[in-house]
């Protein structure tokens, strides 16, 4: 499996990124923060998954939802969907991820 890599400043900016190529009407996706990163793996190759795209920046969140404002660029962390005018993240922490060890890994 080969990755490409996409780091970004900020996790705003990684919001910004993954609400921008979300399928219209796709209002809530997944986030993962593991081992010091915010990060999204994208298949870059769908039909084989050979080749992944990890979006990333460095640090952490708590698991929950965040709610994301285009406009404005920023987020907060919400208790349930609100507003259709957002985009949501769901923070995934897994104890375990061996694709992003993966990926982690490469990055050195």
């Amino acid at each position: 499996m080969k990755f490409e890599y996409e780091e970004f400043d900020n996790v705003d900016d990684i919001f910004l990124y993954l609400a921008s190529i979300a399928p219209y009407g796709k209002q809530v996706m997944p986030i993962s923060s593991y081992k010091g990163y915010i990060f999204s793996i994208i298949p870059l190759s769908p039909l084989t998954g050979e080749v992944m795209m990890m979006i990333y920046t460095k640090g952490a969140l708590e698991p929950g939802m965040i709610e994301f404002d285009v406009s404005s660029k920023k987020h907060k962390t919400v208790a349930a969907v609100e507003r259709a005018d957002r985009n949501y993240f769901i923070v995934l922490v897994p104890k375990i991820a061996t694709l992003a060890d993966e990926a982690i890994k490469n990055l050195s």
